[in-house]
């Protein structure tokens, strides 16, 4: 289940960083829309952890739940601080 997770992980937060970095670059300077896609992330993620506590034992893919919701959290976690470095960097050159 361990291996499950961590893959799952990897596949979320690479979507979501190519999803963020497109959102940076189109994006003015003022707006925060690029954060939205891991901000969601991360929402789904809690929202999973919390299903898995009450819900039955479930699986998906080899991972339950709480692991899809680890594998979330992981993801945004990642994709914001990514996110943050490229929206500064691009705030500092502009």
């Amino acid at each position: 289940m361990i291996e499950a997770v961590l893959t799952i992980g990897a596949i979320l937060t690479a979507i979501n960083v190519v999803v963020n970095i497109v959102l940076v670059n189109k994006s003015s300077k003022e707006s925060q829309s690029s954060y939205y896609p891991s901000f969601f992330l991360a929402i789904v993620g809690l929202l999973l952890v919390l299903v898995a506590s009450l819900a039955p034992k479930v699986d998906l893919l080899g991972a339950g739940f709480g692991g899809w919701g680890i594998a979330a959290l992981f993801a945004a976690a990642i994709g914001f601080v990514i996110t943050s470095i490229l929206d500064s960097y691009k705030n500092v050159n502009a």
